[in-house]
């Protein structure tokens, strides 16, 4: 994920702000990118998931890399983003 998922993204304008594994749960993994607007998103998306790039090199990997049934993704606000780190934080730290 980080050296090719990450700095293809990148190179495509997206920016990422933080990713985070579970330290209990080697499933879990988080993963924030900032957009300035819906429409940054879908034009970024776009670029992203419509490459040559994407389509022939990452596509065809993603089954067997990810369980797309369990992955969540969801826009998130500063108050969700809080509401969501003190969900995964290990209880021994609140």
């Amino acid at each position: 994920m980080e050296q090719e998922i990450v700095p293809f993204q990148i190179s495509k304008g997206m920016v990422i702000t933080g990713m985070y594994r579970g330290e209990q749960d080697d499933g879990l993994y988080v993963w924030l990118r900032r957009f300035d607007s819906e429409a940054q998103r879908e034009t970024l998306y776009e670029a992203v998931h419509q490459s040559d790039y994407w389509k022939t090199e990452v596509t065809p990997r993603v089954d067997q890399l990810l369980d797309r049934e369990a992955i969540k993704v969801r826009p998130v606000n500063l108050l969700s983003l809080n509401r969501l780190f003190l969900h995964l934080l290990p209880l021994q730290l609140r």
